[in-house]
């Protein structure tokens, strides 16, 4: 199927949440209106430090979303997305969503994280990152947390370079962070303001009077990228917003025992030139924080894109036979067929969800695709596959679908989803 698309739009969340829990409606922050009249982004990928992290926390988030990402996902839920994919290393946490229109044509998709703390033994700072493929494009989201306080600038600038070198992706051609077409650098980088004579009185008179850019003249990111020491490959768009560090709790007042600064940020890298039929271009839409947030010491930060993508690509994927029904306490059986040059692998499954569901991790059953045999009468390379489960698979009369997801190793891709169908009990 060869797509339709030639903008994708894509919207960043980066936040220290502070230890803190979920308390404050998250609608303002991922720039949802509830009368749902706006035009929404394709994908939502929400970057979140300091989530709290002791021990049986961790063990409990192996299995089921933390707090946060279930807050997110619940607000973003009834807008019609679909959580794909988090990675998290103790308390950072990537979530990446998806429009349910656009979840057949994700491919490659793969998680890394790189820690720094401790000399790289401790996952208390470093990243956690994000790449896959769509539309014939490819996309890396690093979310970090780096190394905190006014006087380790030179840390903050190991920090970054240590994740460059050793943050990489097993996808061909996009090993490095930078091989990807498009690149998304978003987080608490921590980064504070030069010159000891900014004061955190005077930085909040300046702040108050909105004379940012005398301030930013002084920031610490500003100065290493241009100096080439760190963040040199990315860009950054003018900041118009107040420092986001450091504030009261349920305040919108800074903290004085701390000089404010812009510890949040998010950075972007378009690698413009890769192709030969397309100039390739991310357009940012805003950047801003948002004080109403109250429950961290940070301020949340957004930013939106557009980016081109390659929209006569095409996607070679799963297509999946009509399903009349299925029945409770049955063995029910499907058929698809690979498209294309599509092959399938014993790691391949096919997962069976209600209609609605919102992660990719809630599936009910799933099924390796080895567990069929070909239908009768279908040729070689023009396959359709028959895939059965078991007779304890349906438990409820609702609406279903069923999501084929090519996996190798720990990279993933979504091929095809089937279109709804119902589940019947039989009459006694």
């Amino acid at each position: 199927m060869a797509s339709k698309i030639g903008l994708l739009r894509l919207y960043f969340v980066t936040w220290n949440v502070a230890t803190k829990y979920p308390e404050q409606d998250l609608h303002q922050l991922l720039g949802i209106s509830h009368n749902g009249n706006q035009s929404l982004p394709d994908f939502y990928f929400v970057g979140l430090q300091e989530v709290k992290a002791q021990p049986q926390n961790m063990v409990l988030d192996m299995f089921f979303d933390d707090p946060w990402t279930k807050a997110f996902k619940e607000v973003l839920k009834e807008h019609g997305y679909v959580k794909i994919r988090t990675q998290r290393l103790q308390g950072l946490v990537l979530n990446f969503f998806c429009l349910r229109k656009h979840i057949t044509h994700l491919r490659l998709i793969e998680t890394q994280y790189t820690k720094t703390g401790f000399a790289g033994m401790w996952g208390n700072k470093g990243a956690v990152g994000m790449r896959l493929n769509i539309y014939g494009v490819s996309v890396c989201v690093v979310n970090c947390h780096l190394t905190p306080h006014d006087h380790l600038l030179a840390d903050r600038v190991s920090d970054y370079n240590t994740i460059l070198r050793e943050h990489t992706f097993s996808v061909p051609d996009t090993t490095n962070i930078f091989y990807h077409d498009f690149v998304f650098w978003i987080g608490d980088l921590n980064f504070r303001l030069n010159g000891q004579s900014l004061t955190s009185m005077s930085i909040d008179t300046l702040v108050k009077k909105n004379q940012l850019d005398f301030l930013l003249a002084s920031d610490q990111l500003k100065a290493v990228r241009d100096s080439g020491e760190a963040f040199a490959e990315l860009n950054e768009n003018n900041i118009t917003f107040p420092p986001t560090y450091k504030y009261e709790f349920a305040s919108q007042e800074f903290d004085m025992k701390r000089r404010p600064s812009w510890t949040d940020r998010i950075l972007y890298k378009v690698n413009s030139d890769v192709y030969e039929d397309i100039k390739l271009e991310a357009t940012q839409r805003s950047y801003s924080s948002h004080s109403s947030y109250v429950q961290s010491d940070h301020k949340p930060v957004s930013g939106q894109f557009d980016i081109t993508v390659r929209s006569h690509i095409e996607d070679h994927g799963v297509e999946f036979q009509p399903v009349t029904a299925w029945w409770i306490d049955d063995e029910n059986s499907i058929s698809y067929k690979l498209l294309g040059n599509v092959s399938s692998s014993g790691e391949d499954w096919v997962g069976l969800f209600t209609d609605g569901f919102s992660s990719l991790d809630d599936y009910l059953v799933y099924e390796y695709v080895g567990r069929g045999k070909p239908s009768a009468g279908d040729q070689p390379n023009a396959l359709s596959e028959r895939m059965y489960f078991s007779d304890s698979t349906l438990q409820a009369q609702e609406m279903y679908r069923l999501v084929y997801v090519s996996q190798r190793d720990d990279i993933i891709g979504i091929l095809g989803m089937s279109p709804p169908f119902p589940g019947h009990k039989r009459l006694a």
